[in-house]
């Protein structure tokens, strides 16, 4: 005896796909609204017990032998209640933007269509359109192809194993102390030799030490001096970073990759914040040499405005992705490729995948290059506007102009525990996320300015609100 699906158990596709969908997408809009109003600020208040027990409560049994129809309302509005909200303009702790509604709408097709790129005949118009946006944001970037990644972490793991595969299995990296963990944390899933950290005493690679470091190190390993991106490549690999988490900085890209060119070192530039300047006429000299890279880090949910995730990697030499081709007969089959059918396999590390560039491709032609350059200048013009209100400040320090639109920012006087007293205590209660750093021996407050609809009146809030924990 066969069992009836439920009513609740509509597809989000096909024929009656729309009219599934249309009252869900009512329903979901109006507790994300509610949960907004319940929550009242960038942050749940009470800290993270407090947060817990709301969700339990709204929750309750998430497995029931009986489904509640309710459901959908109710955990999308526990969820956007507990949320920190990313489109609040105290919300500037992370790299963590506000996505964009065109590439939100977007992301909704994805979901109800639900390609795979891991085969063609599971994501024929999705596989085309990947290959046409990856090709244009290498090109944009000086490179010759790219592969999407789940972001940033994804990528420099990527980069690395294109890097030791080059050099048939050897490859010792070389990276500023500067560099984002996922690089020496790569290293060691690839059971690389332990990194070799280069000093970067005001924040960027210091490219006195790095030449000290690769001279060292070319004199007892294999030199090779053919300059420029696709020369023969000794075993090192350096990484330079453009846009660090902790204040944006751009590590000097030109003497990095003279040097790289000099000592036969391949170049990794983990980009991955400071990718999308190049959209901007006003700041993308700051990435002067970054098309002297072998490969390049970019995340458009960082300074793209994309919902997570929108990741990629983009290489000088299309030839090093040939080392990511698998066969698997059910899904590339030596006669479906003789008779055209395109291999998707070595396009990504991940075999199961969504088309995470339809909501790229939307933004890209929706915004343009000028469109999306206007809101890389508006974010890094309220950055300046921030860091001018704290300069002038008697009560606060800045620790430098912003290069991006990351500010550090403390208390005066203040003491290290004092300072993340403050943090915390916004925190609980719910009024504004700040991040933190420690970019020298005293740790700073961090606003990561990420949403382009922030105004000046919300930027002196944010540091009243400082303020005011201070003297609590």
């Amino acid at each position: 005896m066969s069992t009836a699906p439920p009513p609740d158990a509509r597809l989000a596709s096909g024929p009656d796909g729309s009219r599934a969908l249309r009252p869900l997408l009512h329903t979901v809009l109006d507790a994300l609204d509610g949960g907004r109003r319940a929550r009242g600020g960038p942050l749940p208040a009470g800290g993270p017990e407090a947060v817990a027990a709301r969700m339990r409560a709204a929750a309750g049994d998430v497995l029931p032998d009986h489904g509640d129809p309710d459901a959908l309302r109710v955990l999308v509005h526990a969820l956007a209640e507990g949320a920190a909200d990313p489109a609040d303009p105290l919300c500037a702790a992370h790299l963590h933007c506000p996505p964009l509604a065109v590439a939100t709408a977007a992301d909704l097709a994805v979901s109800a269509l639900n390609p795979s790129l891991d085969s063609w005949d599971q994501a024929p118009a999705a596989s085309v359109l990947e290959a046409m946006v990856t090709g244009a944001l290498a090109r944009a970037t000086g490179l010759a192809d790219a592969v999407v990644t789940t972001g940033g972490t994804e990528s420099n793991h990527l980069a690395l194993l294109l890097a030791r595969e080059s050099r048939a299995g050897a490859a010792r990296l070389v990276c500023g102390a500067n560099a984002h963990h996922s690089l020496p944390r790569a290293a060691w899933l690839l059971g690389l030799p332990e990194p070799v950290t280069v000093p970067a005493p005001s924040g960027v690679l210091d490219p006195a030490a790095l030449r000290d470091a690769l001279t060292g190190l070319t004199g007892r390993t294999e030199r090779t001096d053919l300059p420029g991106p696709g020369g023969a490549r000794g075993p090192l690999v350096v990484a330079a970073t453009a846009g660090t988490t902790d204040a944006g900085l751009i590590d000097p890209l030109p003497e990095i990759a003279a040097l790289c060119a000099e000592h036969g070192a391949r170049l990794h530039v983990d980009a991955a914040h400071g990718g999308p300047l190049l959209f901007s006429d006003r700041h993308r000299d700051k990435l002067a040499g970054l098309d002297a890279a072998d490969s390049v880090t970019l995340d458009l949910h960082k300074l793209g405005w994309q919902p997570v995730a929108a990741g990629l990697l983009a290489v000088h030499d299309p030839g090093d992705l040939d080392v990511l081709h698998q066969h698997a007969h059910y899904l590339n089959a030596g006669d479906d490729t003789e008779a055209g059918i395109p291999d998707l396999l070595g396009r990504s590390l991940r075999t199961t995948r969504r088309p995470d560039v339809l909501k790229i491709a939307v933004t890209l032609k929706t915004l343009g290059r000028t469109g999306l350059g206007a809101l890389v200048d508006t974010v890094c013009a309220r950055a300046h506007e921030f860091a001018a209100l704290v300069r002038r400040h008697p009560g606060f320090e800045l620790y430098a102009p912003p290069a991006i639109s990351t500010v550090l920012f403390r208390p005066a006087h203040a003491s290290d525990a004092a300072v993340a007293a403050v943090r915390r205590r916004l925190l609980d209660q719910g009024r504004a996320v700040l991040g933190r750093a420690r970019p020298d021996d005293r740790l700073w407050l961090k606003a990561t300015l990420l949403n382009p609809d922030t105004r000046p009146e919300d930027l002196a809030a944010l540091l009243q609100l400082v303020e005011g924990s201070t003297s609590a």
